[in-house]
């Protein structure tokens, strides 16, 4: 049997990184999240402080709201239609675009920022180029990762994945932060250059064959076929959905700039660290894993980690200290990844390549609900009750979820192994 790089592949064929184009694939992921993370963490500072100078903390906190609510649409829309396109083109030409459209959106916001005229409307109309780029970039990155390995080492390769993606989260905010106290023209400017790198390093990735799709039909069914896979899977489809709803209704790392500012009173290295200790947990967790790999009782595994993350953003809405608030930052993450790692295992590892870009796009869909909505319902909640009420009651929520998760999901509290349903 071969790889894509025509080396010979046995049932046990090492670590990942032994494959060239998986070596690409995970730096080239790294750099990416760290430019997006690093992006990220600026632009929200910024529009709160631009917020600020006209606005109660009420309504600054709302802008943040708006941000995460124009970066969700693009990804609503059109995720479904780019997880088709992953299916039938070359998911490195595709990534490597959505990388070159970020770079330009990196590049404009530092001349803003030099210039000094960034304001809300440019960094709004930014935040949708961004939503744009990203409905296209997860579901053909995600899609792109296990064309570079054999199936024998996809399990690890998954979980050196997402780590990558913890790496870029707890490194990006922190230099973000670091690099913006120097000029605040410099993150976007660093963004530039680890975009560009991580584009050459995807299209440098070799003899990746296109997904054979079974026979060319309508968007529209192809499309269908993909939500059916899902819906038919309940294992999946729990997954998918317990991931998006308990952090929808918990998420709070909108209203850090809020929590930096207004409860813990630090600055913008401060909020960087608050940005980088749910992926500091994370990638603890992520580590703990890939030498004690999650393989058995992973459905229930899930749904307590899940509780765990409700409970621990509880503890940070009450936090009235930096230690606290790291600490409840860092169980957060440490309890969300092995939800991630099990959620991705499971979309990568059940789902037939020629199906991976839909069934990405909707996994990235769903993950993107959560995220950019939920950052908008933290900023709204918060507009209208206050930051802590808001993420206290969102902590809560997760909890009751999780337990909610249990009974309308019988076979993902079931699910034993990551690999297949046989023999569950």
């Amino acid at each position: 049997m071969l790889n894509n790089e025509g080396a010979v592949i046995t049932q046990n064929s090492g670590h990942p990184f032994t494959f060239r184009n998986y070596r690409h694939f995970w730096t080239a992921r790294l750099f990416s999240m760290l430019a997006q993370n690093c992006v990220s963490v600026i632009l929200g500072w910024q529009a709160y402080e631009v917020a600020r100078r006209t606005m109660s903390l009420e309504g600054a906190a709302a802008q943040l709201g708006i941000i995460g609510l124009i970066q969700f649409l693009p990804i609503a829309t059109l995720s479904l239609h780019a997880g088709l396109v992953a299916d039938r083109q070359d998911r490195r030409f595709i990534v490597g675009i959505c990388l070159a459209i970020q770079a330009f959106v990196s590049v404009a916001l530092a001349m803003l920022t030099a210039t000094g005229q960034i304001t809300l409307g440019s960094i709004f109309a930014i935040a949708a180029v961004q939503g744009m780029a990203r409905a296209f970039y997860l579901p053909a990155m995600n899609a792109l990762g296990p064309n570079c390995v054999p199936k024998a080492v996809l399990p690890r390769a998954v979980a050196l994945s997402t780590l990558s993606g913890r790496f870029g989260a707890i490194l990006g905010p922190v230099l973000g932060g670091a690099l913006f106290t120097l000029t605040p023209a410099l993150p976007y400017q660093a963004a530039v250059g680890m975009l560009l790198v991580s584009m050459l390093l995807v299209l440098t990735i070799s003899n990746i064959e296109r997904p054979r799709m079974a026979t060319r039909r309508s968007p529209f069914h192809e499309i269908a076929d993909g939500l059916r896979y899902v819906r038919q899977s309940r294992v999946l489809l729990g997954a998918i959905s317990l991931d998006m709803v308990a952090v929808l209704v918990g998420g709070a790392t909108a209203l850090l700039p809020v929590f930096a500012r207004e409860v813990l009173q630090v600055d913008a290295d401060g909020l960087g660290l608050l940005r980088a200790a749910p992926a500091l947990g994370a990638i603890a967790t992520g580590l703990w894993c890939s030498r004690y790999p999650i393989d058995r009782r992973v459905g229930k595994k899930m749904l307590v980690s899940v509780g765990i993350f409700g409970l621990a953003t509880v503890c940070f809405g009450l936090a009235r200290t930096m230690p606290a608030a790291l600490v409840s930052l860092f169980a957060i993450g440490a309890s969300d990844m092995v939800s991630v790692m099990v959620r991705q295992s499971l979309i990568q590892i059940r789902t037939p390549d020629e199906m991976r870009g839909r069934v990405g796009a909707m996994s990235a869909l769903f993950i993107s609900t959560s995220n950019e909505l939920g950052e908008a319902e933290s900023g709204f909640a918060a507009a209208l009750f206050g930051p802590v009420a808001a993420v206290v009651g969102g902590g809560i929520g997760a909890v009751i979820i999780a337990l909610a998760w249990v009974r309308l999901f019988p076979d993902l509290a079931k699910a034993n192994r990551l690999s297949s349903p046989e023999g569950e």
